[in-house]
């Protein structure tokens, strides 16, 4: 088949649709503050019969080019010449999760492309989108789809819904997507990538973004207009807050007594800290953090009091309990950052929220400023300027950190026998890795832990998934971030994935890709037999840690009750070819991290821990349902405790 541009005298090139889809690609660029960056660095890809012939042709003859370039003219001279560079994943999902990862390092200011086959190739990237859209983080996913003339029909792998044959699995990525579209003419191509563009650079719309590619699609040629394939600068906004709302907010804050202020990812992917820093500097408000906010204040500052919410500590939450004004910046408000809607507790507590998100802004009746975190931060300082909190408030806030600050040391030198508790390992590394190292997690017991203790001093340090706390993000996440810092010149940074064996089970085959990259990567892998969070969440709600151990059938009882299941992680961590050290007790974790820093590759650091903590004391609630009948006295009595606590919930209008 064969299509051409319809506008007359316009110069073209002959591609096909996926030769199109790499050019153009190559040659997006983004722009804040006077700084341009690639906007698509790379593509991920597992190749299938939906894609090899397709975008992998196209990624080849693309990957010949810039070969071919290089040798004829030099790198220098090659670097001139945009191409887009691809890696081989193991598993889709992680690689969504690599680019998700990439993306949230570099500032939502880059992401990378993932390209697979139709079928379970494309399905494999559902979850993927869904934490890359709940966390707010551009990713550009093109999934292969069945034949859009359909001679073939059905394909290998093609779903097939009597209602119509429009359907495919590809429409699943719909409710997940900030952006879907499927290109059944090369035509469509144009717009759909250019609104595809817009979305991923757009603060406040970003997210997983869609492009289903037909195979037959892929590889028909098209006329298309040279200009497509120029340099395209994409301006990343910071919208001003309006002067009315700006007004607003400041007559609230000098209105108020117990300010809280409380800091989510908005506030460091506006690069917001040195702001925020000077901000609470100037106003004596305290500063809270989200799990994604973590490090935009940076821990020993006067007035950080660290992690609020459910896995918060005892000195924010308390301030938040008390706080007549809440000042989110840059949070979506979870409930865990929220504790269920009965952290923030005073009969008088008003929000203002700054948010370039309209829908975020508006959460909890709140003052909106819809606005960039920077901008808002700079304006209102400004504006404030003479007014700071009564003296007494800030020794306050400052006795109970200090009080909490106790605490952390407690948990991170616990000494705890025969296995050490999981703090003392957050504590070494905590301790051993430098101020802009990165430490990744996602799920389990120990995002709360780390919310609770980690000292982070850097916005780049402390990189938590936590909207969609999926497990197996970690070590495709750990892949992600070092491609992003080694493509800023940050080689020297350590990359610290810590993985428990419930979620090293989920996905550890892109240590295989880690490895085939020459990524240098440290994963700490804790193994303790079981699910730690669920186990402890089971017992506390009436259902006894049933299903949470890996245990062997007891041939007896016909329960999972056994002994222990008897493999072998850190062996298997080993046969995907990553270096192990086992490490038998702390000092022998901190022994093992010095090396595994001062090492080329990829290292795996695995130690035993126990599987019921001690874990740092909790200071706030979580709603989890209980049953609300039950023949087990266990339930019965958590639904008790659950009925009553749940009093405390509130809507806030």
């Amino acid at each position: 088949m064969t299509s051409t541009y319809p506008y007359a005298g316009a110069p073209t090139v002959r591609l096909t649709v996926a030769q199109a889809v790499v050019r153009f690609l190559a040659n997006q660029w983004s722009e804040r503050d006077g700084q341009e960056q690639r906007l698509i660095a790379g593509c991920f890809g597992i190749f299938g019969h939906g894609n090899v012939a397709g975008v992998g042709q196209a990624l080849l003859q693309d990957d010949v080019a810039a070969t071919a370039e290089s040798e004829r003219a030099g790198s220098e001279s090659a670097q001139a010449t945009q191409h887009l560079p691809y890696y081989l994943a193991r598993n889709e999902q992680g690689a969504v999760h690599a680019a998700t990862a990439y993306a949230k390092t570099k500032d939502r200011l880059q992401t990378l492309a993932v390209t697979t086959s139709i079928g379970p190739g494309a399905t494999n990237m559902v979850t993927g989108a869904a934490l890359a859209t709940t966390n707010r983080l551009p990713v550009l996913l093109l999934p292969s789809d069945q034949f859009a003339t359909r001679y073939p029909d059905p394909v290998l792998q093609q779903l097939e819904d009597p209602r119509s044959l429009d359907v495919s699995v590809n429409d699943a990525f719909k409710p997940v997507s900030r952006f879907w579209d499927r290109i059944n003419r090369p035509e469509q191509l144009i717009p759909s990538l250019l609104a595809a563009m817009r979305v991923l650079t757009d603060p406040a719309e970003t997210g997983a973004v869609t492009i289903c590619l037909p195979q037959d699609v892929q590889a028909e040629a098209f006329e298309w207009p040279v200009e497509l394939f120029a340099k395209r600068v994409w301006h990343v906004a910071r919208p001003v807050p309006e002067p009315a709302a700006l007004q607003r907010a400041v007559e609230a804050i000098k209105a108020s007594k117990r300010p809280l202020l409380v800091a989510g990812g908005g506030a460091i992917y506006s690069g917001a800290s040195e702001v925020l820093r000077a901000f609470a500097t100037a106003t004596g408000i305290p500063v809270a953090d989200t799990q994604a906010g973590k490090g935009a204040i940076n821990w020993d500052h006067p007035l950080s009091v660290g992690g609020v919410g459910s896995t918060g500590n005892s000195a924010a939450n308390t301030l938040a309990r008390e706080a007549d004004l809440v000042i989110g910046v840059g949070t979506r408000y979870s409930d865990f950052t929220t504790a269920s809607h009965t952290v923030f507790a005073a009969d008088d507590v008003r929000f203002i929220n700054v948010n370039v998100m309209a829908f975020d802004a508006a959460k909890h009746s709140a003052t909106m400023v819809v606005a960039d975190a920077r901008e808002t931060l700079t304006a209102l300082q400004g504006a404030l300027e003479g007014w700071t909190t009564d003296p007494a408030y800030l020794q306050r806030a400052a006795d109970l950190w200090a009080e909490w600050d106790q605490v952390i040391d407690e948990c991170y030198h616990r000494d705890h026998q025969p296995l050490p508790a999981q703090t003392e390992v957050f504590g070494a590394l905590n301790e051993l890795m430098g101020e802009r190292d990165v430490v990744i997690n996602a799920a389990g017991s120990m995002p709360g832990d780390l919310q609770a203790l980690w000292r982070a001093k850097t916005p780049e340090q402390y990189h938590l998934e936590y909207a969609y706390s999926c497990m197996g993000y970690e070590i495709p996440a750990a892949m992600g971030v070092r491609l992003a810092l080694d493509s800023d010149g940050h080689e020297d940074r350590q990359v610290v994935a810590i993985v428990g064996d419930g979620t090293y089970q989920m996905m550890p085959m892109e240590l295989a890709t880690i490895v085939s990259e020459g990524l240098k990567v440290i994963v700490v892998l804790l193994q303790n037999h079981g699910f730690a969070s669920i186990g402890a969440l089971s017992e506390s709600r009436g259902s006894q840690r049933f299903g949470t151990k890996y245990r062997m059938r007891n041939r007896d009882s016909g329960r999972l009750d056994g002994e222990k299941v008897p493999f072998d992680l850190a062996a298997n961590a080993a046969s995907w070819g990553a270096d192990v050290l086992r490490c038998n007790g702390i000092e022998e974790f901190r022994a093992s991290y010095a090396t595994a820093a001062a090492a080329d590759g990829p290292v795996v650091l695995y130690i035993e821990t126990n599987l019921y903590g001690p874990n740092p004391p909790g200071h706030a609630w979580w709603d989890v349902p209980v049953s609300e009948v039950s023949e087990l006295e266990s339930t019965q009595q958590a639904y008790a405790e659950y009925a009553e606590e749940k009093k405390a919930q509130r809507h806030h209008l």
